[in-house]
């Protein structure tokens, strides 16, 4: 996997476009209230982020503590992005991870996690530190260029929502998807392939 392939893959797994709608729900946005919204932007943008550097560092004592060897969390991974990608090309109500109507402003949940930190996230980055425990720095690289992106287009949501319309968003967030049923799927085929080997 190469730099770009996992900026790719990060940016698929957050999926900002198609959290759009979630945070333009969550967080106040109108003219007055601009500077609260940029604040829990940026706020539960650092959390996530501080989440996923955690889990990218600590993935291979992580797995060595619990057990859990390459092939069973490939496979848990591709498993779970397929959940994920299955969810945003059909996408509920609730939203990709469904979940209650938030009361008050959010504080961690649910933007930061599992929005920007999710599972899929979470699990991605636990993968890619297991396999290629030396190229760290580049995954840390990745994961950061994927934040921003993340971020500039949280920040931007209000415009892009007005600019582009449900419609055009929710068509990005299936295409995405149908991108990531593809990643997901390598990795399962990775996990049975490295189950394979072990047996």
């Amino acid at each position: 996997m190469s730099f770009i392939s996992a900026f790719i893959t990060l940016c698929l797994v957050i999926d900002p476009f198609g959290s759009i709608p979630v945070i333009l729900s969550l967080v106040p946005h109108v003219d007055n209230q601009r500077w609260q919204y940029r604040r829990v932007i940026l706020r539960e943008g650092l959390v996530a982020l501080a989440v996923l550097v955690v889990f990218l560092l600590a993935g291979n004592r992580i797995m060595q503590a619990m057990h859990i060897s390459q092939a069973a969390l490939s496979a848990a991974g591709g498993t779970v992005l397929f959940i994920v990608a299955i969810r945003m090309i059909f996408p509920s109500r609730t939203g990709v991870f469904g979940g209650e109507e938030q009361q008050g402003e959010a504080l961690i949940v649910p933007i930061a996690i599992p929005l920007i930190a999710g599972p899929s996230t979470m699990t991605t980055l636990m993968l890619m530190a297991a396999r290629w425990p030396d190229r760290l720095p580049q995954w840390a690289a990745a994961l950061l260029a994927a934040w921003a992106l993340a971020m500039v287009t949280f920040l931007s949501a209000p415009f892009l929502s007005r600019l582009l319309g449900p419609r055009v968003l929710a068509a990005v967030e299936r295409l995405m998807g149908m991108i990531l049923v593809a990643v997901a799927v390598e990795m399962l085929i990775t996990g049975a392939r490295l189950a394979a080997g072990q047996t």
